[in-house]
């Protein structure tokens, strides 16, 4: 695969790095004279020290013939115009991180695939962890809507009850939604059905459209949520 990378920064590096350890032929542009000189030590890849604002510089990148083109600058600004000459220049897969939520829809107007400043989202894990020490690992969908991981606790309302009484009990459904359970440590999750009773110390994927909510999370045993 062709990749080509724009920025050789805090999010380009570790991404040049797994790209090329995947066997990958990759060209990287960075500006900063620094960085462009310990890309070009560190990693296997053609680096070009140029401005990739200007199309000239991503023709000299071969973005032209380039399957896929990533865009990790720091300016969100820098990061359409990079995107929008990529267009000009068909390449098949673009994505660019975006910095600052506000201009999501921007990239999303003009077609490319995003990805929000893991800075950003780094920072709303460990929040996370702090706020909701329940929540194993989550996922936001749209504004509000989650998927996330919770242990059950011994006692927890919906604890021995199957999916179908917890159901009637008001316990889930409508916006609380278990999608998966892992038992004992074992390979393959169970996948729910009516019938399917959980048990304390089962790990739930949890999909709730308000979000993993001290309200959602006290269904599976965890008031410490609300502190």
């Amino acid at each position: 695969m062709y990749i080509v990378i724009v920025g050789a920064g805090d999010i380009g590096s570790p991404l040049l790095e797994i790209a090329t350890a995947g066997g990958n032929e990759v060209v990287v542009i960075e500006r900063d004279a620094e960085r462009a000189e310990r890309a070009s030590r560190q990693y296997d890849c053609l680096v070009i020290n140029d401005d990739a604002t200007v199309k000239d510089t991503l023709e000299d990148a071969g973005a032209d013939r380039a399957d896929a083109l990533i865009s990790t600058t720091a300016q969100d600004a820098t990061n359409i115009m990079v995107c929008l000459l990529a267009q000009e220049l068909e390449v098949p897969d673009i994505v660019s991180v975006v910095h600052n939520p506000e201009h999501m829809n921007v990239f999303r107007q003009i077609g490319v695939n995003t990805m929000q400043n893991p800075q950003r989202l780094i920072a709303e894990y460990l929040y996370r962890a702090v706020k909701r020490p329940s929540i194993v690992d989550f996922m936001r969908i749209g504004e509000q809507a989650e998927v996330f991981e919770i242990t059950v606790m011994p006692g927890a309302p919906i604890a021995g009850k199957t999916l179908q009484e917890a159901n009637t009990e008001g316990l889930i459904g409508g916006q609380t939604l278990i999608v998966a359970i892992e038992r004992n440590g074992d390979g393959d999750p169970i996948t729910p059905r009516g019938d399917t009773r959980i048990e304390p110390n089962d790990l739930l994927t949890v999909y709730s459209g308000s979000g993993a909510t001290p309200e959602v999370t006290d269904i599976f045993g965890h008031s410490e949520d609300h502190s």
